[in-house]
């Protein structure tokens, strides 16, 4: 989007010729940028109340890292998922102020003055939490991106960690966190069954995340993943295996929705 484009349409809204509406939704859906490889939507926090996400594989560091500049120059923050160590470094050396998780394999690059769709300062907490509940220690790097991605959008996060249906008193012993909760994140692997033992207990919306933990017969999280399709408990919503962004951004569509109800 150039300056004569915004400063044109800002001039019909002055002189009565164009609603504010209708000047928003025009204004929401022009900006692209096109890099030789990439063509950036300058315009998705306008639109979804957060920027373009960068997922890193298949794309080399430069290429990540000049998208990157683009996105936070812009004056928003900037999330990249699934990097791996030398994306990480690089994304640290170029923005020494980003939140680098290397469990959850994500790069946040904060700004001052981004502001959410919610109308709060980049790294402010909403006071509605998401939980997130993990079945067991090997579920956590799927947590965690879940987790990043929260903290990125600004939702604030609470946590249960290691309470699978193997143990099931530590899930119930977490029952007042999980009535509180807003929305819940349930991410397991092995027999996927936590989900509907979590969405049996709250009335919140669950959210399940299937990983690829387990062993030979787990295929690769597919058998967790029909798990949770086929939960006994209504309403449980399912998102692709090892897919905690993907979860997260559900999440956080839940919360931001129930604030302008």
């Amino acid at each position: 989007m150039t300056r004569d484009h915004v400063l044109a349409v800002l001039e019909r809204v002055a002189s009565g010729a164009t609603d504010a509406a209708t000047a928003l939704t025009e204004l929401a859906f022009v900006a692209a940028e096109s890099l030789d490889f990439a063509t950036i939507d300058h315009h998705r926090a306008l639109r979804q109340g957060f920027p373009e996400v960068i997922f890193a594989p298949g794309k080399t560091i430069d290429q990540v890292v000049a998208i990157a500049e683009r996105i936070a120059e812009r004056g928003e923050g900037c999330l990249i998922t699934r990097t791996d160590t030398a994306v990480r470094v690089a994304l640290a050396r170029r923005f020494p102020g980003a939140r680098v998780s290397e469990l959850g394999r994500t790069v946040h690059i904060p700004h001052a003055s981004a502001i959410d769709a919610s109308g709060m300062r980049d790294g402010a907490l909403q006071t509605d939490a998401a939980l997130i509940v993990t079945a067991g220690t090997s579920d956590l790097p799927v947590a965690e991106e879940a987790a990043e991605t929260l903290r990125a959008i600004g939702c604030a996060v609470s946590r249960l960690t290691d309470v699978g249906v193997a143990g099931i008193h530590r899930i119930l012993a977490g029952r007042t966190k999980l009535t509180e909760a807003s929305v819940v994140i349930v991410v397991a692997g092995m027999d996927g069954a936590l989900p509907s033992v979590v969405g049996g207990l709250v009335r919140a919306p669950v959210i399940a995340v299937p990983t690829s933990v387990g062993y030979g017969a787990s295929f690769g999280g597919i058998a967790a993943l029909l798990t949770m399709l086929n939960s006994c408990a209504a309403g449980v919503t399912v998102v692709n295996i090892d897919n905690g962004f993907g979860a997260a951004m559900a999440a956080a569509r839940i919360i931001r929705g129930r604030g302008t109800a």
